[in-house]
């Protein structure tokens, strides 16, 4: 069974999506720790990062920081972290979190509500960024 976030890539459920390309896919986190919150998956389904082949893995990270740069530009924060948990959804992913402090990184802190209409704005700066 797909997981839910290659029903995103499919299109069977909808994302605000912030990059793609043909290997790797960015969208924002819909349970945001920050504004910009965004997650990146490579489009091969494999449940443990570390499990990846070394070229995935690799274009992984680079796709990533293609990312956070675009984050960077246009989300105001002092640096974008990044965060690998692996337990939420069975398909390898990376968190990047544009942050001020250590405390915006933490997941145990109450997530963001943002409207559909803030999601859109952010989304729209991060890819016209990117």
């Amino acid at each position: 069974m797909p997981s839910i976030f290659t029903k995103i890539i499919n299109g069977d459920i909808p994302c605000y999506k912030v990059a793609e390309n043909e290997k790797y896919f960015a969208f924002l986190d819909i349970s945001p720790l920050t504004k910009g919150h965004t997650l990146v998956i490579p489009k091969k389904e494999t449940d443990y990062i570390f499990d990846l082949d070394n070229e995935t893995y690799t274009g992984l990270m680079e796709f990533s920081k293609q990312v956070a740069v675009a984050i960077e530009k246009v989300i105001p924060c002092n640096r974008v972290s990044i965060a690998v948990i692996g337990l939420e959804v069975p398909h390898a992913h990376v968190h990047l979190i544009p942050i001020n402090s250590m405390s915006d990184c933490n997941f145990a802190n109450q997530k963001l509500k943002l409207t559909k209409e803030e999601f859109e704005e952010i989304v729209k700066k991060i890819s016209s960024a990117f």
